[in-house]
């Protein structure tokens, strides 16, 4: 089988090659409209550990730059530098009932969750 115009009557594959790099052009146009940015603080609504490589969080949040689909569901991997840090004050704030917000990184996961790198908790009466 050829591609492209062949001698013997080779298959034209020229408009399909065209019709997919135009969606692979337009995927990473989606991929990139993403934004990074901190959240605004709102308790903690679920921590979810997982068997999965990540840890949810649900965050009912008005504001998340992320662009993602799931608005207000948030994942950090396991083996991410800190992971274990944001996790426990996570757990903390659910604990003492406390505010955080989280930095997004602009990337989302299959389920549409936003990745975050950090996470900042203020005192009860604060923000």
């Amino acid at each position: 089988m050829m591609f492209g115009r062949g001698q013997r009557g080779g298959a034209n594959l020229t408009p399909f090659l065209t019709a997919l790099l135009g969606l692979g052009a337009l995927a990473v146009c989606v991929t990139a409209s993403a934004g990074s940015g901190w959240t605004d603080y709102t308790p903690v609504g679920e921590l979810v550990p997982t068997a999965q490589p990540y840890y949810a969080v649900r965050l009912p949040v008005k504001h998340n730059p992320s662009g993602c689909s799931e608005k207000t569901w948030f994942f950090q991997n396991y083996g991410a530098i800190g992971a274990d840090k944001m996790y426990r004050a996570l757990l903390e704030a659910v604990k003492a009932d406390l505010k955080v917000r989280v930095y997004v990184t602009g990337n989302c996961n299959f389920h549409g969750y936003s990745e975050f790198s950090s996470v900042s908790v203020v005192p009860r009466g604060t923000r």
